[in-house]
């Protein structure tokens, strides 16, 4: 028996030599799995990229042991984050070979231990689909049982055995079933569709190349230094120049890699995306189809470049997109998302005005996207180049000309850009001084100023935020807070506060003609500093009166990541706070939003639908019990339903809570100031 279990538990776990199945009754190994080797070209980009994090990146980090198991950690955790993969006598073996040597090959620049990990998933992963392929084609559900399926396993054991991974196995595969049925599917399509999905996954596996190993390999390895520090092969960075120039034809959407899924990473101002408002940051894509009935097919598994292909097209052709909704907590069920094509619109990327009425005052509203530059435009000297300052000038220009009293300035969902363009939007509302601190690697401080002492704007003024509202948005957000110059309203904001530059990986010289591209690595090499001193980073711009939206915050954020750089602060720059609204008037106006809100049953009705959202999402476990499946999945749909649209169809009314409640938090900050003004006047004749 003794040697039985030693010889279940043996793994020939080498990246340079045949990984072999043990046979537990006979001790005959198997036919030898192929493995996937690094590349000549990979080993040479491992040295450089090795070279670059210990010499550039901005946190200085110790290259040990605990580095090593820090990266393989986070390696094994990408690779099977659901724990559906390994058993925990498998794990214990991968850190028994490579817990200790990850650091002294990462000094070499060499990826041996990465693709033996790699090669050794693959191997479990095969065997996964091949099981899951096979249940699939005869598996008879009983969906009346009361029964669990934790979505959230990092706290969970791995399984001890093979029985437990299979037992996790059928559970998953019932979830997956109830995703389909509630997604519209009949019992004998899900059969179909569950049989063609393993199938095509387990295809998938077997075309795996080095670069798929390497890739994973060195994201584990960039993201050890901190969570938006990566490298990019050749074919990724082609994607990512197309990404930033916004020039293809496409749906106007980044995507990264997250586990086995495509993610939406960021949607782009101005593009099909972003006019649609079906597709949010955090989505999943699962399934990508052409045109507006043509078979989906699932892309769970693939290389984020292919998915990328699939999704791109032709100006005016449709795509119809599977998603696991970010606002779903990461439940089923699938929606479908139909998009048409078409280029990024720099018109629809930006800056927009409206105009609330409320309490026979006219609220001011200016939405920023984002914060963006035609540089190109800028250098030419081009006299109607697209800016965000410029846009922002011209609006406020004509609000002021229609008579606003109060503004708003809407940055929810604004993901940054420029920052040379959130100093100059900044200095349209304070007079000159210090806007934000940058900090580099080596310790030196730069501080960004506003150099023009007019105020274009200076009224009553609030600025709404939410999660997803990051880097340029969060430094004209908290210096608008440190001058004192207006109210910050909504949520805590993302907290990316540090600076990437992109540095192509380079050979010295060759003497060998042309070779191939080494990449690029996207390193990070600075921090932003509020003026007050302390950083964006980590933390984000705290609001001064809250109000939460839907966006399920413990999955969104710089804090949600275990790599991201710590809170930290430098020291204060000299900068004379405008004090327009005092802390104890911010006192004063939150008490008087909670006064109203407590009042106001469309916003507690709001409050309550969030409030049970959130009891949902908090669930570690989904029933895979089809009343409490169904009754469940029926209430995300009702709630997100209700709240994702700005405007009431029947009767043209703005249903966007949050921003009627922003404009009301104005509105008191008129009357606040229309009242000091009368007590001063009411004094003026005794000081003569």
């Amino acid at each position: 028996m003794l040697r039985k279990k030693l010889l279940l538990m043996i793994v020939i776990l080498g990246s340079n030599v045949p990984v072999f199945a043990i046979n537990a009754k006979n001790s005959v190994p198997a036919v030898p799995v192929v493995t996937l080797k690094p590349t000549a070209a990979q080993e040479e980009a491992g040295k450089y990229i090795s070279q670059y994090l210990l010499q550039n990146h901005y946190r200085k980090v110790s290259v040990n042991d605990s580095l090593s198991r820090q990266i393989l950690n986070r390696y094994i955790e990408n690779l099977d984050g659901s724990k559906s993969y390994f058993v925990a006598s498998e794990v214990e073996s991968l850190h028994h070979v490579y817990g200790n040597r990850i650091d002294d090959e990462f000094l070499s620049g060499k990826a041996n231990a990465g693709f033996g990990v790699y090669n050794f998933f693959l191997k479990r992963a095969k065997e996964k689909m091949r099981y899951m392929r096979a249940v699939a084609d005869t598996v008879h559900f009983n969906f009346s049982i009361p029964e669990t399926l934790d979505l959230d396993r990092k706290a969970d054991p791995w399984p001890a055995d093979r029985r437990q991974l299979s037992e996790l196995w059928k559970k998953e595969l019932k979830y997956q079933w109830f995703n389909l049925k509630y997604s519209g599917e009949n019992n004998k399509t899900i059969r179909q569709t569950l049989s063609k999905s393993f199938t095509n996954r387990l295809n998938l596996l077997n075309r795996q190349k080095p670069e798929d190993a390497f890739q994973a390999y060195t994201y584990a390895l960039t993201t050890s230094f901190d969570p938006h520090t990566s490298y990019f092969s050749p074919d990724e960075y082609e994607n990512f120049q197309i990404d930033m120039s916004r020039s293809l034809e496409g749906i106007g959407a980044k995507l990264q890699t997250e586990s086995e899924y495509t993610v939406v990473n960021e949607i782009i101002a101005g593009g099909p995306a972003f006019k649609s408002n079906l597709l949010k940051k955090g989505d999943k894509i699962i399934g990508v189809g052409q045109g507006r009935s043509g078979n989906i097919t699932d892309v769970s598994g693939w290389r984020i470049n292919d998915v990328v292909r699939l999704i791109r097209g032709k100006k005016g052709t449709i795509v119809r997109l599977k998603v696991f909704p970010a606002n779903q907590g990461g439940r089923g069920p699938a929606k479908i998302v139909l998009l048409q094509r078409d280029k990024v619109d720099l018109l629809e990327q930006a800056a927009k005005k409206s105009i609330i009425q409320l309490n026979g005052e006219k609220i001011g509203v200016i939405t920023i996207p984002s914060f963006y530059l035609d540089f190109e435009g800028q250098q030419q000297n081009a006299g109607n180049y697209n800016s965000t300052s410029r846009d922002v000038t011209r609006i406020l220009n004509e609000l002021k000309n229609e008579g606003v009293e109060g503004l708003v300035i809407d940055l929810r969902d604004n993901g940054g850009g420029s920052l040379e363009e959130s100093v100059n939007v900044t200095g349209l509302f304070i007079p000159n001084g210090p806007v934000v601190q940058i900090s580099n690697s080596t310790g030196g401080k730069m501080v960004l100023r506003d150099e023009d002492r007019r105020v274009l704007y200076s009224g009553p003024l609030a600025v709404l935020v939410n999660r997803y509202s990051a880097s340029a948005s969060e430094i004209f957000a908290a210096a608008i807070q440190d001058y004192g110059r207006g109210v910050v309203i909504g949520e805590r904001t993302f907290g990316k506060g540090t600076v990437q530059s992109i540095i192509k990986l380079t050979r010295p010289f060759s003497f060998f003609g042309k070779q191939p591209d080494l990449g690029q690595i996207k390193l990070t090499v600075a921090k932003f500093y509020r003026i007050s001193g302390g950083s964006t980073q980590h933390k984000g711009v705290l609001p001064d009166i809250i109000m939460p939206s839907m966006i399920d915050t413990a999955l969104v954020g710089e804090d949600t990541y275990s790599s991201s750089l710590p809170w930290s602060t430098l020291s204060r720059s000299f900068y004379r706070p405008t004090a327009d609204v005092s802390p104890e008037e911010i006192t004063l106006l939150r008490h008087k939003q909670q006064e109203r809100s407590s009042k106001n049953r469309f916003y507690q009705a709001y409050l309550h639908d969030l409030s049970i959202l959130n009891q949902i999402r908090k669930k570690k476990a989904v029933s895979l019990q089809d009343s409490a499946f169904k009754s469940e999945t029926e209430r995300i749909k009702l709630i997100e339903g209700l709240w994702s649209a700005d405007t009431d169809s029947t009767n043209g009314k703005n249903r966007d809570v949050l921003l009627n409640q922003s404009a009301a938090v104005v509105s008191d900050i008129i009357d606040l100031k229309a009242a000091q003004r009368e007590t001063v006047t009411r004094t003026l004749p005794s000081l003569n």
